[in-house]
């Protein structure tokens, strides 16, 4: 979640380090045990939900602040889980069916390679883009061997987060970034709606081999009151319908999930607004090529993140779960890849900032009644 937006229990790592921006905002605000009583819990929110057992969880480590996960296949058949570590300014690498530590790639600064608050990260063919807030840049990777090939955004990014691409054509790939700068000195004022206009901003990105180039290509972003998107992360696209879902986690306008199209136009429609009862974070599809499929967006109580799932392509509820033990998620993901482990795919969760969870795709159908597979 955007830190100079939204203060959280979870982040007690702000109060030995006040400079970060964000952190500022426990100077004069109540003790953290007393935030953490305060924020709404799923136990007493009255929600009816069913509970899915999660298939692993990997070792927790607080010190990374961990956030947003991706997945990638990798030649020999595995997948890998790789995730941010905002607080280490690294990335994480674990097996993506068993959960545990492969590697950690990186550390702090600005030189290739480096990191400084990695925070939105996803896999494409064997590239891999990551967004850097405080670097204010995308930074793109070979994989397996996480080769630094290029940077860019720096000119254009203020504070960016979550990231979502698709690839129109071939070695073309259009590429949006979620920018949550901020006003005020401690960097926690939402600006003016007029300058809300610059929320989402989209890049072309040309791969040659190792050679990729990007072009700004503008950014957009509604100004009204019902369309505007005042604290932004998670992004994610469907092309079949023409919709980019952006989170909203601005809680006192009603946070919930924004429907905007590729044009950058907000396409007056709304998930969860009004019905979310803590802050929405992490949004993902399970997509099948007839177009239909399933929406699963987060909304993130302290206790148990209740997963909301509607339907694709009339963006219909269709039912909730929570995990036995994954709370405040950030990002998530969804592998449709078929494996010994998860034949019908893995749904991933970020897990209080601490760790990943994993849930088989199979458990989740059967406890929502939706389907295990396209065919």
């Amino acid at each position: 979640m955007p830190l100079p937006s939204t203060v959280r229990p979870a982040l007690v790592l702000c109060l030995a380090v006040l400079l970060l921006p964000g952190c500022a905002l426990w100077r004069d605000a109540k003790e953290p045990d007393q935030r953490a009583a305060d924020e709404p819990r799923l136990a007493e929110a009255g929600i009816e939900h069913a509970v899915v057992a999660e298939a692993f969880i990997t070792p927790a480590n607080p010190p990374d602040e961990v956030d947003s996960p991706t997945a990638w296949l990798t030649p020999e058949g595995g997948r890998w889980l790789i995730s941010t570590g905002k607080e280490t300014h690294q990335l994480l690498v674990h097996d993506g069916e068993t959960g545990a530590l492969l590697r950690r790639v990186g550390g702090k600064g600005a030189a290739p390679g480096q990191f400084n608050r990695p925070n939105g990260v996803f896999a494409w063919g064997d590239r891999l883009f990551v967004v850097e807030r405080d670097n204010r840049r995308v930074q793109v990777f070979s994989l397996p061997g996480f080769t630094p090939l290029a940077t860019f955004g720096e000119g254009e990014l203020r504070s960016p987060y979550g990231l979502w691409l698709h690839e129109p054509e071939g070695g073309r790939i259009e590429l949006w970034v979620t920018d949550s700068f901020m006003d005020g000195e401690d960097y926690d004022v939402v600006p003016p709606l007029a300058a809300l206009s610059a929320r989402i901003k989209r890049f072309s990105v040309l791969i040659d081999g190792d050679a990729v180039s990007a072009r700004f290509d503008g950014a957009s972003g509604d100004t009204s009151e019902a369309g505007a998107l005042r604290v932004v992360e998670s992004i994610a696209g469907d092309v079949a319908n023409n919709r980019l879902l952006v989170a909203e986690e601005d809680v006192p306008t009603g946070t919930g999930y924004r429907v905007y199209g590729f044009d950058g136009g907000y396409a007056g429609r709304d998930i969860g607004v009004g019905e979310f009862g803590a802050q929405a974070e992490g949004v993902t599809l399970w997509a099948c090529p007839d177009g239909s499929g399933y929406w699963i967006a987060a909304d993130q109580f302290i206790d148990a993140t209740l997963f909301h799932v509607h339907d694709r392509q009339t963006l219909e509820a269709k039912g909730r779960f929570a995990g036995r033990n994954t709370g405040m998620t950030d990002g998530v993901w969804l592998s449709q890849a078929p494996s010994t482990r998860f034949p019908a795919g893995v749904f991933y969760a970020s897990n209080r900032d601490e760790s990943l969870s994993a849930f088989d795709w199979r458990a989740i159908a059967s406890a929502l009644g939706l389907r295990e597979r396209c065919e």
